[in-house]
């Protein structure tokens, strides 16, 4: 389809008011906004995060949060809702702020504040930037100092606040553990009172005592046989005695009498085939026929009984024969029950050997946590000490706030040119709207592109000469109507109803651009 010049210059004159309507609306209202906006101004806070002066290396600090997420967590607690409404009472940062919701105090002060943190990377120095917009330059300069203050006392509360807490839980865990270690200390000394007689600590010194106990029992039974049999040979005696005798016993029967008792000894100690066994025996034999050889004699030679004064001795030897016999057994009875008593705890302490080596294991166990919580106490208390005097990391201002001479805006400029454009991107719009939404036939070429036929002659609308003069003429009146009274209604209506600012940036709000 060719481009017929002549056709829409023809439809541009007529659909030319409205245009113009549009045109001179959004460019009246661009260039009155341009011109009345108030000044804005706009100041900055540099702050730099530095690393602390005391090497970590030396002295780690409990405070382990990186520069940014510090960083990130100041800034979501300087903008908070309670700071930001505070900040701009005290200030008068906006005019009628008495007048103005809380809500949308807030909303304003957070559109006008702008925060950029940079991050040097892992050597380089992580900076934070504090942007204010505001009506005055004293306002702007006053609300980004209070907000360095504000960063500057949150990083110190914030990291001191750490260090506190990490302080007061070792603290807790230093106490905790320690009643715990005196718990366990005082059931393992209880435990031990209540098995003094069992502790695995001196079963080698009690199986050494069982031992001991043990020879001294076969010992003393030993003894009690010897004993016992030495008064079978009292009492033989005795009985010998009372036969008749003029003589009382020789030598000869008072040494039969030791080397039988001689022989009782060795024979609970060596076999009877042992060589002082046999020589004993031999012995025995010869005095026996000895003794019966003198005692035949002594028969034949008097029949006068045994003196009383031999027969109260033989009385007496065996009264203390007994007497040992009776003191023999009683050692080996209380041998026998302390051996039973030893062998009793030795049975115990293996027992107690398992609990007390629990009881242990934990003790140990609590005091390794102890000794690591008292470390960690002591770190704490150099890192909880290094925060408070400021010598960790810290942020510190690069460059404070001033009070800004020049108007960082509003760009007035590009406000005007938004508006010049505006209404004649709308004016533009306007026609080809039109344009697309007309579907009737005015032209030839229109004839042929719908029906696909050539008309042989085309015969167009002929316009009286009074009809083409009313139609000009009131093209005309429209657009001098448009080109007068628009201005005249946005003079109005900024005078006398409300500013075109205002309305302007009501209605880019209510858009969500303003």
């Amino acid at each position: 389809m060719n481009f017929d010049l002549v056709f829409y210059r023809a439809l541009v004159l007529r659909r030319l008011p409205v245009m113009i309507l549009f045109v001179l609306l959004f460019s009246g209202l661009g260039l009155v906004t341009a011109l009345n906006l108030p000044d804005t101004f706009s100041t900055s806070a540099r702050l730099l995060h530095e690393a602390p002066q005391i090497p970590s290396s030396m002295i780690p600090t409990t405070v382990q949060t990186g520069a940014e997420e510090q960083l990130a967590v100041i800034e979501q607690r300087l903008l908070t809702r309670a700071n930001l409404i505070d900040i701009a009472n005290r200030f008068d940062v906006f005019e009628n702020i008495r007048e103005m919701e809380p809500d949308r105090v807030y909303e304003r002060m957070r559109e006008a504040t702008t925060i950029r943190r940079r991050s040097g990377g892992r050597s380089g120095a992580t900076m934070m930037t504090i942007e204010f917009k505001g009506r005055a330059p004293r306002i702007v300069a006053n609300v980004v100092n209070e907000y360095v203050t504000l960063v500057l006392d949150e990083n110190a509360r914030f990291r001191v606040s750490r260090a506190e807490n990490t302080l007061d839980f070792f603290q807790q865990e230093v106490d905790r553990l320690d009643e715990e270690l005196t718990r366990q200390t005082v059931e393992i000394t209880r435990f031990k009172t209540e098995n003094a007689d069992a502790l695995p600590q001196d079963r080698n010194f009690r199986l050494q005592r069982a031992s001991l106990l043990q020879e001294r029992r076969e010992r003393l039974a030993r003894e009690l046989a010897l004993a016992r049999q030495q008064r079978g040979n009292i009492e033989a005696r005795f009985a010998v005695s009372r036969r008749p005798s003029v003589t009382p016993s020789s030598a000869t029967e008072q040494e039969l009498l030791v080397i039988k008792a001689e022989l009782d000894r060795l024979t609970e100690t060596y076999s009877e085939s042992n060589p002082r066994v046999i020589r004993l025996k031999d012995r025995i034999e010869q005095l026996e026929a000895i003794v019966a050889a003198q005692t035949s004699e002594r028969d034949q030679i008097a029949g006068v009984e045994v003196g009383a004064e031999e027969q109260i001795l033989l009385e007496l030897a065996i009264e203390e024969a007994d007497n040992r016999i009776d003191a023999l057994q009683s050692q080996i009875d209380e041998t026998a029950a302390e051996l039973e008593e030893l062998q009793t705890s030795i049975s115990q302490s293996t027992a107690n050997s398992f609990q007390l080596a629990e009881l242990e294991r934990d003790l140990a166990i609590t005091q390794s946590r102890y000794d690591n919580a008292v470390a960690n106490l002591n770190s704490a208390r150099m890192s909880e000490r290094i925060e408070a005097t400021a010598q960790g990391e810290r942020i510190s201002v690069v460059e404070n706030a001033s009070v800004p001479q020049i108007p960082s805006g509003p760009n007035r400029l590009a406000i005007a040119a938004v508006g010049i454009i505006s209404g004649i991107g709308l004016a533009v719009g306007y026609f080809v709207l039109l344009e697309f939404m007309n579907r009737s036939i005015r032209r030839p070429s229109e004839l042929v592109d719908r029906y696909n036929v050539v008309p042989i002659v085309t015969i167009p609308y002929m316009e009286s000469p009074f009809a083409r003069l009313i139609r000009r003429s009131a093209l005309i009146m429209a657009t001098l109507a448009v080109l007068v009274g628009v201005p005249l209604a946005l003079w109005y209506v900024d005078s006398y109803y409300q500013p075109l600012e205002l309305i302007v940036q009501r209605g880019l709000s209510k858009l969500g651009l303003g």
